[in-house]
């Protein structure tokens, strides 16, 4: 019997990187997951549903909302996974790409969870955000990235305040280095790309980087009836990493 036996979720960016874990970890907790984003799922998630949708639009809530009536009478959670992120200092960023970057990673899911309230008021839902440690502190040339996910944790909690009446829990998850095709190109394309993962894997106490699964299971927990009384919560996931103080050596 899965954690999530008979839940319907929605999963916002889930058919990649962190969102492709959760979605992951939902089917094999036995949810009925709907996924939204831009792209066509992978073949691995043939049995979920797919709601092709631009995050960025304000129209989207809507149509996702839509779908998910059309699928559903009522559902019992809501994860809000998708995201983007690019670095560009004070002195380069543009008006265009703060509002884009807000718009995707802090907007949608506040407007989302709008949209689906009858619906998870009804089921008593959960809704997981998901945060990141650069709401928590700050990369070089991420003054924008750091603004959304900050405004994530702190939205987080004032939903949960603001819909704890109605039964409906909100947490978030705050990742640090999550491996993905990205990340890893981005180690490998380092000058000694061998020192580079080493120092990575120093980083972290428990000398190794994130899986999706790791946040997967994670999501699984906060969205199932085992944190019952878990809401307005910002659980940091990144294997120790801001616990440790960097030394000169």
């Amino acid at each position: 019997m899965g954690a999530l036996d008979g839940k319907k979720a929605l999963i916002t960016g889930g058919g990649q990187g962190i969102g492709l874990g959760i979605s992951r970890a939902f089917v094999e907790a036995g949810a009925d997951v709907l996924v939204a984003q831009r792209k066509p799922l992978p073949a691995e998630l043939a049995a979920c549903g797919w709601v092709q949708a631009d995050l960025a639009e304000p129209q989207s809530f809507a149509a996702i909302a839509a779908a998910a009536a059309e699928r559903w009478q009522r559902m019992d959670i809501l994860v809000n996974n998708a995201g983007i992120m690019f670095e560009k200092p004070l002195d380069e960023i543009r008006l265009d790409d703060w509002h884009r970057m807000l718009a995707v990673n802090l907007t949608a899911p506040v407007f989302l969870a709008q949209a689906l309230l009858p619906m998870l008021r009804d089921g008593g839902g959960s809704i997981v955000n998901i945060g990141s440690i650069e709401g928590l502190a700050a990369n070089p040339g991420h003054i924008a990235y750091c603004t959304s996910k900050g405004g994530v944790h702190a939205m987080t909690k004032a939903l949960a305040v603001d819909l704890g009446e109605h039964g409906i829990r909100v947490n978030a998850i705050a990742p640090g280095w999550i491996r993905s095709e990205l990340s890893d190109n981005y180690i490998n394309a380092q000058a000694d790309p061998d020192a580079a993962w080493e120092g990575l894997y120093r980083m972290h106490p428990l000398g190794r980087v994130g899986e999706p699964a790791d946040v997967g299971q994670l999501a699984v927990y906060l969205a199932g009836d085992g944190a019952a009384f878990v809401t307005g919560q910002v659980i940091v996931i990144d294997g120790g990493r801001t616990s440790k103080l960097p030394l000169p050596f």
